[in-house]
């Protein structure tokens, strides 16, 4: 078995944008190789750099994990801010675990593929990962752990158990206050709703919201396949819970995943952005589709 992680920086468009292409791929080349070197001291393999990521192999799960708990605590104990202003550097990370093909020094195959998927799924300074790896851990690691329930990656058609890691607590004691700060509200973050031209938010400060065709319902969705209280969201335990209360059911559709996580009765964690769709799937005639999106 191989552990692969994926380790991607976030927001690497504007900064091209802002330092040139030159500056921008100096420090991205600088960073990368920084990066490197903490995931080798960890017992990692780089194996290749991906213009602004890196694909890392490692023979435990153990170590990984470790590795990309190590990386986002130095990012946030001592930010990093490219030409010396603006936003400082944040990792989204997936670690995944499995067999792979290696062929000249590169490796492919479905855990490489899923490694990606949650790394492209995760928000900035996240890291996520699956349950292949969550039962190699132990107990002192799995308990950073906590479960997002299962979600379709891209490219899969079995529903994957997903887990972030709560890499924050416990940090370390000389991460700087503005640090603190910075990384709590990012941690937080709200949660956007659009739909028929209006906009909802919420955050851990909100009530629980609900949407329904009802006109009390917080999101009103006047649509015959949407129950009267179809469902309802709120921030709870760290994360934005969405639960389905209606007798239809509920499609959820994560990024660019074709494949949605269908709640009956049920709820899941809501991570990213993209679709909600109460009463149908997205596909069907005039399909209400409600977006969201969990921001900083």
């Amino acid at each position: 078995m191989t552990t692969v992680v994926f380790a991607d920086l976030v927001g690497s468009t504007s900064m091209y944008e802002r330092l040139g292409d030159e500056a921008a791929s100096r420090f991205v080349n600088q960073l990368m190789g920084v990066l490197g070197q903490v995931f080798e001291q960890h017992h990692g393999r780089v194996v290749k750099v991906l213009g602004d990521g890196l694909f890392v192999v490692f023979e435990s799960e153990g170590d990984a994990l470790a590795a990309c708990i190590n990386i986002q605590k130095r990012l946030e104990g001592k930010p990093i801010q490219p030409g010396g202003t603006g936003a400082p550097v944040q990792m989204q990370i997936g670690i995944e675990s499995g067999e792979v093909v290696e062929i000249d020094g590169d490796c492919f195959g479905d855990t490489v593929n899923s490694a990606a998927r949650l790394a492209d799924l995760a928000g900035a300074a996240q890291i996520l990962t699956t349950e292949h790896v969550f039962k190699t851990l132990l107990p002192v690691q799995k308990a950073s752990l906590r479960s997002m329930g299962p979600m379709y990656l891209r490219g899969r058609a079995e529903a994957s158990h997903v887990y972030r890691v709560e890499w924050q607590t416990g940090r370390d004691e000389d991460a700087t206050m503005a640090g603190r700060s910075m990384f709590a509200v990012n941690h937080e973050g709200f949660l956007q709703l659009e739909f028929g031209g209006k906009s909802v938010r919420l955050d851990s400060r909100s009530g629980k919201l609900s949407l329904g065709r009802s006109p009390d319902a917080t999101l009103s969705v006047n649509d015959p396949r949407v129950s009267r209280m179809h469902a309802t969201l709120e921030w709870r335990g760290g994360h934005f819970v969405l639960t389905d209360a209606s007798s239809y059911g509920t499609w959820v559709y994560l990024g660019n995943q074709g494949e949605p996580v269908v709640l009956r009765r049920t709820e899941c964690y809501l991570v990213g952005s993209g679709q909600i769709v109460p009463g149908c799937e997205q596909a069907d005639d005039n399909a209400p589709l409600i977006a969201f999106s969990v921001r900083n």
